[in-house]
Formats: structure tokens, sequence, C-alpha cells
């Protein structure tokens, strides 16, 4: 029975270096790639650029307090849930308020610096969202982290279609559209996340576990 409980707790302990790894890596990935995508949206003009890039900054906090839980109880794991459902519905938000405010503005973004930005950040989330993908179903905490990562790669393909059309019609409101739709996107996932986090705190064993 021993040597049955030292193999779980063995293979727990290895599954949690993964997951750590894992983490850092995305961590230090959606770090940079907020700092020049939001550099390259306010030079570009760009709405959607610059609610992508906040979608990264939100992600680098969220994977950064996943990290700080990741060898914490089962409740600790349900409140970062909860707490990347605040962060992400408080960036929707953000998103919703500049873009309202940049309607009346009417200058046209650089399409190319879009493009170029936009599909720089669709590979590097592609790689972050490979990553995570074996550990979606690992817990709560993982799965809503995974989550974030497949809202970025719907974000970065959008922000590509809108350059795209930017091109074309030589207009901003492909830009201010798609901001919107990350806005909305943003929302709808953190509701489900916030839904699901609240649900296992309520739950007699993580709440005994706190």
């Amino acid at each position: 029975m021993s040597d049955c409980c030292e193999a779980k707790a063995g293979e727990l302990e290895l599954l949690r270096e993964r997951q750590s790894r894992v983490l850092v890596i995305v961590l230090i990935v959606n770090a940079a790639m907020f700092v020049g995508e939001f550099v390259a949206g306010w030079l570009a003009g760009s709405t959607a650029l610059l609610a992508d890039s906040l979608d990264m900054l939100g992600d680098a906090f969220v994977y950064g307090f996943s990290l700080y839980v990741l060898d914490r109880s089962a409740a600790w794991r349900a409140r970062a849930a909860l707490l990347k459902g605040l962060v992400m519905a408080a960036f929707g938000a953000l998103v919703l308020i500049e873009a309202f405010a940049s309607l009346g503005d009417g200058a046209v973004p650089l399409a190319p610096a879009m493009f170029g930005v936009g599909a720089l950040a669709l590979t590097a989330n592609g790689a972050c969202f490979w990553l995570l993908h074996r550990h979606r179903h690992d817990d709560l905490n993982l799965r809503s982290t995974w989550l974030c990562s497949r809202n970025d790669l719907i974000a970065n393909t959008a922000v590509l279609f809108a350059a795209g059309l930017v091109a074309w019609s030589h207009s901003a409101w492909p830009d201010l559209v798609v901001g919107l739709g990350i806005a909305a996107l943003f929302l709808r996932t953190a509701l489900g996340v916030i839904r699901d986090a609240s649900r296992e705190l309520r739950a007699p064993m993580v709440a005994d576990r706190a």
C-alpha cells in the first residue's frame, strides 16, 4: 500500500513539474507579446491590436497566478479560476470602452502593421495553445488557462481578417468591429469560467479543503 501511495505521489509531483514548466513558458511569451503588440497597436492606431495586446497582458497575469496556486489546494485553484474569469471580464469591459471611444475618431489604422503583428501573435499563441492542450483536463485551473489560450487564437485570426478588410475598404470600421468582437468573446468566456469556479467553490469537498 505504501509503495502504491509513493508511486502516486511521484506521479503527481512529476505532473506538477510539467505543468510548471509549461506555465512559465506561456507566461514569458504572453508578457513579451503584450509589450510588442501594445506598442504596434498604438503606433498603427489599431483598436483590434490594442484589444489583443490587453488580452496578452491579462493572460500573463492569469498564467502567473496559475503558477502560484499550482501546488495548492483545490479551493485555491478554484479561486484562481474565479480570478481569471474576473480579469477576463475586466479586460473585455476595457476593450468595449476603448472601441466606443474610437467611434468618433475615424482614423484608418495601418493595415500592414496589423497583419504583421497579428501573424506574429497568432504564431506565438499557437505554440502556447499546443503546450497547454495536453493539460486542459488536469484540473479547473489548467482548463481555464487553456480556454484563455484558445480565445487568443480566435482573437488573432480576427485581427488578421480585420487587417485585410481595412486594406480593402480603407475604413476603420473593420478594426472597430473586431475590437468589439474580441471584447464580446472575453466576456462570454469570462462568465463561463466564473460560473464553473463558483460552482466548484460551493462544493462541500472543496470548501472543506480551503
